[in-house]
């Protein structure tokens, strides 16, 4: 007798995924964030301000709060079918596109559009939402209508109003799904994000900073290729050390305890640290090497210029997050004061002085400056796991 699973039509009852994998289909959706994050990334070259800074992080947060709730909903659902993910990624790919490309006039005649897509996805969210509330509770689903149905109808009615009121609405849109996360994990933490597979999230996380860090090799590339020449070399070299550091930081040390260190927090039943150390640190993380990239892109094309102040913040501020963060989530891991503080209180002090440093000295001396701490700790840190792992008489 034929198996179902051998037919066309048994295709349809067949699962995913493995539920501590992620699919093709989810790491496909995760491509149009590299369009997002480089479209905004244009605001903070040069010399971005406040204004700059401030606009690059509103409109950032948003897309980067539906993409971690697609990864909860689809974490929470490992028996999804093959074709329904598949629809699904690409329904809440196609919003994201619009968001991507609305992101540069979305405070201005591109609102609606913006509006419109996030409303759009926040609907695929609803749908998938109520199916894994359908598969695990008999209860009345109010928190999830209110969570992405409310919110949902205010991004689409902010479309059709101005800017100024517009934007009241986004941000309220945002306070309330934060909010009722904080709060449900309190309260109802078996529902949510108690139950999450730790190793599909941690697999999620760490493909989510390739992209990042890949936009960021992207744009140094570019911008050597538009000023060819010794001096965009050197810097852009010197970039790329930068980069490729925090990528080896990353994923020799980080990723391999994302996942012990998420486990342990679960087993101590500690979702306030899950959520902090899933959902808000990488943010920061991410809006970090962002920044990073952002100083780079603008060293190349004047690598014996002062940088302009913006970007050494950019520059500074952004090795400071990045160090600060995965300072602030070793700790939640768990690990001691005393193996974290060593290497995290001086760097992330080193780099918030190449800011100031960056004003005096040429743009490219500033990039070796920061390629030389980014070296530092990672010896630091590599030394110390040797030390550690060492055999002992």
């Amino acid at each position: 007798m034929m198996d179902k699973s051998s037919v066309p039509g048994g295709l349809k009852h067949e699962v995913a995924r493995d539920p501590g994998r992620v699919h093709w289909m989810e790491l496909f959706f995760d491509l149009v964030f590299v369009a997002f994050v480089g479209q905004l990334a244009r605001g903070i070259h040069g010399d971005p301000g406040w204004a700059e800074f401030g606009t690059y992080v509103l409109l950032f947060f948003p897309a980067w709060w539906a993409w971690v709730n697609i990864v909860s909903v689809v974490n929470l659902l490992p028996g999804l079918s093959s074709r329904a993910l598949g629809v699904a990624m690409l329904a809440a790919m196609a919003a994201a596109s619009v968001m991507a490309a609305a992101a540069p006039g979305a405070f201005g005649e591109r609102a609606w559009a913006f509006s419109l897509a996030n409303a759009a996805i926040r609907v695929v969210l609803l749908v998938l939402w109520l199916y894994q509330h359908r598969e695990n509770s008999s209860e009345t689903p109010w928190r999830i209508w209110i969570y992405n149905g409310g919110t949902a109808f205010l991004w689409l009615i902010s479309a059709f109003l101005p800017l100024q009121t517009a934007v009241i609405l986004w941000a309220a849109a945002i306070v309330v799904e934060v909010g009722m996360v904080a709060i449900g994990a309190r309260l109802w933490p078996n529902r949510g994000i108690g139950g999450i597979n730790i190793e599909h999230a941690s697999e999620r996380l760490g493909l989510f900073v390739i992209i990042v860090l890949g936009e960021s090799i992207f744009t140094i590339v570019t911008e050597v290729s538009d000023d060819w020449g010794p001096g965009a070399g050197l810097v852009g070299a010197l970039g790329f050390l930068v980069v490729a550091f925090l990528g080896w930081a990353f994923f020799q040390y980080g990723t391999g305890t994302i996942t012990a260190g998420l486990e342990r927090l679960q087993a101590r039943s500690d979702f306030a640290g899950i959520l902090q150390t899933t959902l808000f640190m990488p943010f920061l993380l991410v809006l970090g090497v962002t920044a990073i990239a952002g100083a780079i892109a603008t060293a190349i094309p004047a690598p014996y210029e002062h940088l302009p102040f913006g970007s050494g913040i950019s520059l500074g501020g952004g090795l400071a997050l990045f160090y600060g963060c995965n300072a602030i989530v070793s700790l939640r891991y768990g690990q001691p004061l005393h193996a974290v503080l060593p290497w995290a209180v001086p760097t992330v002090v080193i780099a918030v002085l190449l800011a100031p440093v960056s004003a005096v000295v040429p743009a490219a001396v500033v990039l070796a400056l920061a390629v030389i701490v980014v070296l530092l700790v990672t010896a630091y840190v590599e030394i110390q796991r040797r030390r550690r792992h060492a055999p002992t008489d």
